[in-house]
């Protein structure tokens, strides 16, 4: 029991009993946590308030991320359990044990071009799903991605944190700067200095996936501030810092894939639907290992969420006929 729980929600305390700290962030923590009736593991995502306060003494993000997380239903993004609010804000969530993906790739750590490969499909799906839901993440880094395993490499991952997401509409265009600068787009970038253009749309989400594309097959980033060029400058003109040595080592259908999701121009960048048609993603044994984790998690108490059917993953993935309709 957490020495903290005391202050925790009467009806949270009743459900679940809370134990140690996961870990923190700028506006609260995680905590694992046991469902009494069930004793399963769960993480429970605390906001604080005092910290988070933006306007109306609400933090507003908070609310647009519950209302996202009741609504997605996909194999390949993180559920909600539970939602309570009291002297801060409590999301209960599945707990996924293999921790962010981050860890995973900072070095001297490196995963396999293959290990990418399986990761990179899972959150090509998990963001083409909240785009056909009129849903832009908006925060996509590696910290967000979270994977089902500690030990075992082939393993489900998880597209998670929608605090920064978007709800909107087919012709919407968001002019709210928001994400984490390695990994936002030029078009953000230019929002944010005046340029004109009037916004930006779900491309931002394409270019984010390439960022950590690029991160999960070198093990650095692309854009890195130096004295002799800002982070933002080398951003907007799509300058990433390319060790051939190091490439030397993935293939070229993969560093193809990686060029054209870093893209300036967003009209000209790979959808999420175009990605998932590329040729470096036509691995049928690295789809049904995929599909075997799905099947594997579904019949798993621990990852499995009461509520409506998933969808079966491969009714996710869109041919060229599909994919064209949906670029319309």
């Amino acid at each position: 029991m957490s020495d903290q729980s005391m202050g925790f929600p009467p009806a949270l305390k009743e459900k679940y009993v809370i134990s140690k700290t996961l870990g923190t962030g700028a506006c609260g923590e995680v905590k694992l946590a046991f469902e009494r009736e069930t004793c399963l593991k769960v993480a429970i995502k605390i906001i604080n308030k005092k910290k988070c306060l933006l306007e109306n003494d609400r933090p507003l993000n908070v609310e647009t991320e519950v209302e996202i997380l009741k609504k997605v239903d996909h194999p390949c993004l993180i559920k909600i359990k539970d939602f309570y609010e009291g002297e801060d804000f409590y999301i209960v969530l599945e707990l996924m044990e293999g921790g962010e993906l981050f860890y995973k790739v900072r070095r001297p750590a490196k995963l396999s071009e293959e290990t990418c490969k399986l990761y990179f499909y899972q959150m090509l799906l998990a963001v083409q799903y909240l785009h056909q839901n009129g849903i832009i993440h908006r925060d996509l880094k590696l910290e967000n991605i979270l994977l089902s395993s500690p030990s075992e490499e082939k393993c489900l991952i998880k597209v998670s944190d929608f605090g920064q997401s978007k709800l909107l509409g087919e012709s919407s265009l968001m002019q709210t700067l928001c994400g984490t600068p390695d990994y936002l787009a030029p078009e953000v970038l230019r929002f944010e200095s005046g340029a004109k253009g009037g916004g930006y749309g779900r491309a931002v989400d394409a270019w984010s996936l390439g960022v950590i594309l690029f991160i999960c097959l070198s093990g650095y980033p692309p854009f890195s501030e130096t004295p002799q060029k800002c982070l933002r400058d080398q951003i907007c003109a799509g300058s990433f810092t390319f060790i051939q040595e190091i490439w030397d080592h993935v293939s070229q259908e993969a560093l193809d894939l990686v060029r054209k999701l870093l893209e300036v121009d967003p009209i000209r960048r790979l959808t999420i639907q175009e990605a998932l048609l590329h040729p470096w993603l036509q691995d049928e044994e690295m789809k049904r290992i995929f599909q075997e984790l799905v099947s594997k998690a579904e019949t798993a108490p621990n990852l499995l969420v009461k509520g409506r059917k998933r969808p079966r993953a491969e009714d996710e993935l869109v041919g060229p006929t599909k994919a064209r309709k949906l670029q319309q």
